[in-house]
């Protein structure tokens, strides 16, 4: 069917050459078939023989469709333009434009097929094309550029034309040098030479002014043509962009004669003109190409040197592969090296596969068509499915066999190194890789002929590992105790010669104890025994036993040992590491267990109590804190010291983790005796601690529990720990023992956190406002936000109810935030809906004030909200002041700065230093209502109240009065100087639509400045 194909396209084309020059009058229809017909000849053949890179034969379908569009141009100007000759035209550039596609379309042939290897070839071709272009440009050129009848586009179009043949030239230059000759290349080659000449006499033509349609110079493109079309329609175009092994060729004395005497083209261009004393118009020209093939010479030498260069660095990562190889004692270790000699040979970076398949049958289509020398490349996809899984999504792969042509036996092929990466770097390796291949061979066997050899010689390879073991091997008597043969290594372990000697006497054991020992370890598992050297030191060893007294060629018993002295050091070091405390050597929370449930279980059988000590160390993060973490560990290093100490010598003293404790009571005659202890503990950690002449407390409180109350000992240790929480409830330093009443207790509480955390994520909360009055007119100055939860059991809650849980478990933070926002909603309605709108009062907890970003959310809160920064003020508890810490003063003042105002809750209920009320940057104090309640009915509390109040003024600070409910407590406060006030006297909290209603009933005013 091909040939078919290709027969009818010749006579086709020889047909309408013929008709072309027997109809004249047809010359437009008859060029369009040849020209269009060679085009669509090329893009028949692309989908008939798929070849790998379409791209190429598609662009020069393209140039023969630009070229036959431009001759049907030119001739339908002639023809039916009325132009005699066209020039320039809508053709010339069609011309012209071929040749940038006919270039871009062989490049790329020449590229395909080479893996762009080969850049010399290439330099070579451009010297030649640059001699020959000199001659063009003296020729053809330069007479077009000096033309005086031609316009400056006329000259620039007519020097296209030449230059565009050079480009010919280069690239059928190219494509000698690069693509395997084969009748597709050939046909190509013929094409250019046909369309090269036909152009050269065409531009001959033009300068003697004798050119005429259907002349000898046709016949040219007709070839043109015809060839480009057959090249793409035979079956070997395919060839041209398939990936393959390209050989080096070397440089003959020929190529470097011709190169040589290009290269002199112009210089003796010059030396003619010297020797003549003839000047020529074209000498700057001569001049110019001189310096290119110059330069082209250069860069020509220089990739002689980066090649020399390459080739060194290759053949050093040869034989650093060699000395690998050499090395390797194993297929894998070959394996291993062929690897580092792939990544060495390729450029660093370049991504690639290396696999390895040997010839043991896996493999056999792989072997098949596989030759026993050269490289080739294949498609990855056609290998087996195993090996083309193993190098990856590759197109390519380098097959490089590792073969023997004069193997003493076997195959001569040993198997095949494969080399998946792109096609470029494997046409780069190609060379290397075959010589590392047929080292990796040489190496294989080597490595196959001893692993024969070793196979062989396994009896003395034996018969030498007994000799030089570190394990003890010995050979007893029948009896099982005298010894007939020990291995060297037995006078390490035992200290002395053992030949001749009883066993039992090495082992300082009776002879009936060795029997029974020997029984022991004759099982699967290996039996401990220690060996009693001569100098006294005791060595473990593991012992196993073969009974192989009915073996003729042993008639004994087979007895090896192995030293595991440190072994079992070690074990023993990490068993009591798992069961006890690092840093204080104390039992762990396991080993505690452990315990207790023995202790419950031998209780059982008596009147003995158990008791449980669980205890917390009291403000031990202040020392953390203050102090450091390594001052903290010596803390309680000392705690477990002073613990350990005061518990009786049977009792157990635990470490939990943290500052959390631990002691077992164990056979207690009572369940007083174990108070009594609790009572020694906490009297015994009361007493201060003096570290680094630091004086520090280890208070603790402590949570008992015991069997009493838990016969079965179960969960005595979370008893305990729940009883610890209410002796920390009941205050510091103090024990509590444990009532089942806890249990339902922390029950309760644990349903109430998980409660407050749904309510907190669906928004289940509410917050009313209490208003804040001017003692002296009345006027609302401003309302305090207070939070309210409608349980769905317990019904409405206070605060009180459940803020201690908000900060047990962190809720109180995303709480806080809740109400921030919502409380500046509501302030920004208020002051929409009144002129003189009152500031709104937030209560904020120590947890929330000191969590990462809590001013920047302050600051963020008030700019969405609208609110003037003025219109908030934050309540805060003394206890956020108590400690030194920068970070909170700094947080004080840039909310202070922001125009927010910051007040102390509470004033009076807690630490109360009044010193600090100098320094902190405040802008008001609330007294607390137990103060305001007492006011009216003790005098001492009045003066108390008097002195707050005064002292508050002498420092610029506003005071509000809390819990007002009497008037006659608020004519002593407004009478003693306090200014604002609140209370159930003046309003109860109301809800948000209720403190609007008040607001626009009730003027407001506006708390004055500090």
């Amino acid at each position: 069917m091909r040939d078919r194909v290709m027969l009818a396209y010749a006579v086709g084309m020889f047909v309408l050459g013929g008709a072309f020059y027997a109809l004249p009058s047809a010359h437009v229809v008859i060029w369009s078939l040849i020209g269009f017909g060679a085009a669509a000849a090329i893009l028949f053949g692309v989908w008939r023989n798929r070849p790998r890179r379409r791209a190429p034969w598609l662009w020069l379908a393209l140039a023969l469709t630009t070229f036959c569009a431009g001759d049907f141009a030119y001739e339908m100007l002639v023809r039916y333009g009325g132009q005699q000759n066209p020039f320039p035209s809508i053709s010339d550039f069609l011309y012209l434009i071929t040749f940038v596609f006919l270039g871009i379309g062989v490049f790329g042939l020449t590229r395909s097929g080479s893996g762009g290897q080969n850049r010399s070839a290439a330099l070579d071709a451009m010297i030649v094309t640059v001699a020959i272009g000199l001659l063009g440009w003296l020729y053809l050129i330069g007479p077009r550029l000096t033309a005086p009848d031609l316009t400056t586009l006329q000259r620039f179009i007519s020097i296209g034309y030449p230059l565009g043949d050079l480009v010919l030239l280069l690239v059928g230059v190219r494509l000698v040098t690069a693509i395997r000759p084969n009748p597709s290349s050939v046909l190509l080659l013929v094409g250019l030479g046909g369309t090269l000449t036909a152009d050269v006499l065409y531009g001959l033509a033009q300068l003697n002014g004798d050119w005429s349609t259907g002349g000898p110079v046709d016949i040219g493109w007709i070839v043109f043509y015809a060839c480009w079309g057959a090249a793409a329609l035979h079956p070997s175009m395919v060839q041209l962009t398939e990936p393959r092994a390209v050989r080096p060729r070397q440089m003959g004395v020929r190529r470097q004669l011709w190169l040589s005497l290009l290269v002199l083209v112009p210089l003796v261009l010059l030396l003619i003109e010297t020797i003549t004393g003839q000047s020529s118009e074209y000498d700057v020209v001569i001049v110019v190409f001189l310096g290119a093939t110059f330069v082209l010479a250069l860069v020509r030498l220089f990739g002689v040197i980066n090649s020399y260069r390459r080739n060194t660095l290759r053949g050093r990562g040869i034989r650093e592969a060699g000395s690998a190889l050499l090395s390797a004692t194993s297929t894998a270790e070959v394996e291993s090296a062929l690897r580092l000699a792939a990544a060495q040979l390729l450029a660093p970076g370049t991504p690639h596969r290396v696999h390895v398949v040997m010839n043991d049958g896996s493999a056999p289509d792989l072997f098949a068509r596989q030759p026993a020398d050269g490289a080739r490349l294949a498609y990855t996809r056609t290998l087996p499915p195993d090996v083309a899984a193993a190098l990856g999504d590759f197109e390519i792969t380098l097959i490089c066999p590792m073969g023997l042509p004069e193997r003493f036996s076997g195959e001569p092929t040993i198997g095949v190194l494969l080399v998946a990466a792109d096609e470029m770097p494997l046409g780069q390796i190609q060379i290397s890789m075959e010589l590392v291949a047929a080292q990796a061979a040489l190496a294989m066997e080597r490595i196959l002929l001893g692993a024969e050899v070793a196979r062989r010689t396994s009896e003395e390879y034996f018969r030498t590992l007994v000799q030089n073991t570190t394990d003890v091997i010995l050979i007893l008597e029948p009896d099982g105790d005298h010894i007939r043969y020990a291995s060297p290594s037995a006078r390490t372990v035992f200290g002395t010669d053992l030949g001749g000697v009883r066993l039992s006497e090495r082992l300082a054991v009776p002879e009936a104890d060795l029997a029974r020992m020997l029984a022991q370890c004759g099982g699967d598992v290996p039996a401990d025994w220690t060996v009693r050297r001569p100098d006294g030191i005791e060595v473990q060893v593991e012992a196993s036993c073969r009974d192989l007294r009915t073996d003729p060629t042993v008639s004994g018993l087979v007895l090896t040992m192995r030293d595991v002295t440190d072994q079992r050091r070690l074990q023993a070091e990490l068993t009591f590491l798992a069961f006890h405390d690092a840093l204080t050597g104390l039992a762990n929370r396991v080993l505690l267990n452990d315990r207790i449930r023995a202790a419950v279980a031998a209780a059982q059988d008596t009147d003995d109590v158990v008791g449980v000590l669980f205890l917390d160390l009291d403000d031990f993060k202040i020392v953390n804190d203050t102090f450091g973490h390594e001052y903290g560990d010596r803390l309680l290093l000392e705690v477990s010291r002073r613990l350990t100490m005061t518990l009786r010598p049977q009792d157990t003293a635990a470490r939990i983790g943290g500052d959390e404790f631990a002691a077992l009571i164990g056979d207690a005659p009572s369940v007083e005796a174990i108070d009594q202890i609790a009572e020694r503990i906490i009297e015994a950690l009361a007493e201060p601690f003096t570290i680094d002449e630091r004086v520090v407390s280890g208070r603790a409180s402590i949570g008992v529990a015991t069997s009493a109350d838990n016969p079965d000992g179960q969960d005595l240790l979370r008893q305990a720990d729940l009883a610890l929480y209410v002796a920390k409830n009941a205050g510091k330093g103090q024990w509590r023992r444990y009532d089942p009443s806890l249990h339902t207790a922390m029950v309760r509480r644990l349903e109430l956190r998980a409660a407050l955390d749904e309510a907190v994520a669906a928004g289940a909360l509410t917050l009313e406002y209490q208003p804040i009055v001017d003692l002296r007119s009345g006027l609302t100055a401003g309302f305090e936000a207070l939070v309210r939860w409608e349980h769905p059991e317990r019904g409405r809650l206070l605060p009180d109810n459940f803020i201690e849980v908000a900060e047990e478990s962190g809720l109180i933070v995303p709480m806080g935030t809740w109400v921030l926002r919502q409380a500046l909603a509501e302030a920004a309605a208020w002051q929409r809906a009144t002129r003189d709108a009152p500031y709104v009062s937030i209560n904020v907890s120590v947890h929330q004030f000191r969590s990462p970003g809590f001013v920047a959310g302050v600051r963020q809160a008030v700019a969405e909200a609208g609110v003037p920064p003025d219109r908030l003020l934050l309540e805060i508890t003394e206890s956020l002041l108590l400690r030194d810490d920068d970070q909170i003063w700094d947080d004080l003042v840039e909310l202070r700065r922001a125009g927010i105002r910051v007040a102390i809750d509470d004033f009076g209920t807690g630490y109360s230093s009044l010193s600090y009320l100098r320094h902190v940057p405040l802008d008001a104090l609330k007294i607390d209502r137990l103060f305001t309640s007492t006011i009216a009915s003790s005098g001492q509390q009045a003066v108390l109240v008097d002195g707050i109040i005064r002292l508050a003024q002498t420092l610029g600070l506003q005071v509000i009065a809390e819990g007002i409910e009497r008037p006659s407590e608020r004519d002593m406060l407004a009478r003693f100087g306090c200014r604002y006030g609140q209370g159930f006297l003046f309003s109860p909290p109301l809800s948000a639509e209720q403190a609007l209603e008040w607001l626009t009933a009730t003027p407001a005013t506006v708390l004055s400045g500090r």
